[in-house]
């Protein structure tokens, strides 16, 4: 019996899953991660590391990340406390969807997650206070190997739902895309 119902968005390769909550009078159980299951899915790889972010204020975004190759990485977020707005931005060379993104509301509530290929980069903008994100990547981080997109690109105009109330000097510092970025190749 699997324990996730993948949808698939429309930006081949990202995909949606929903965990089963199993509830009873001691609480609620899910599965956050099973590879015979989410390798079926896109899941490349081993789980590399696992990273939890927390962001205290609303409004904050983080973002929009990714890791150039060889070291780049598949990526299944989700929200353990609060509530955000996740965003994945399709920058694979070549793809007929380059530069489109999809985003999702992912809070501790609903259980669903983002599987993201390589080949995507990643943000979020914190929908409340204490949001509490998971992240399983396939690859280990590699500085040298990190890359960025501005999240405030009017070229990639992510439809933000909040007023930007915070982010990083090195997150703004990523330039905006001209027509010299020609995406990754995963």
């Amino acid at each position: 019996m699997s324990r996730f119902t993948v949808t698939a968005t429309p930006l081949a390769g990202l995909n949606i899953i929903e965990r089963q909550r199993l509830a009873d009078s001691r609480g609620v159980f899910s599965r956050l991660f099973c590879v015979d299951e989410l390798s079926a899915h896109g899941w490349k790889g081993p789980v590399a590391q696992i990273n939890q972010s927390r962001t205290v204020r609303q409004g904050t975004i983080r973002g929009m990340h990714f890791q150039h190759p060889p070291h780049s990485e598949t990526k299944l977020v989700c929200c353990l406390e609060g509530e955000v707005w996740d965003v994945a931005v399709d920058i694979r060379t070549g793809s007929p969807t380059f530069l489109r993104w999809h985003g999702l509301r992912l809070s501790a509530e609903n259980c669903l997650a983002l599987l993201i290929p390589a080949g995507f980069a990643h943000g979020f903008q914190a929908l409340s206070d204490n949001a509490v994100l998971l992240y399983c990547h396939s690859a280990a981080y590699a500085a040298g190997s990190e890359g960025g997109l501005n999240p405030q690109d009017p070229k990639l105009a992510i439809d933000w739902p909040l007023p930007l109330a915070e982010i990083s000097a090195r997150d703004l510092a990523h330039p905006c895309i001209d027509r010299t970025f020609t995406g990754v190749r995963p």
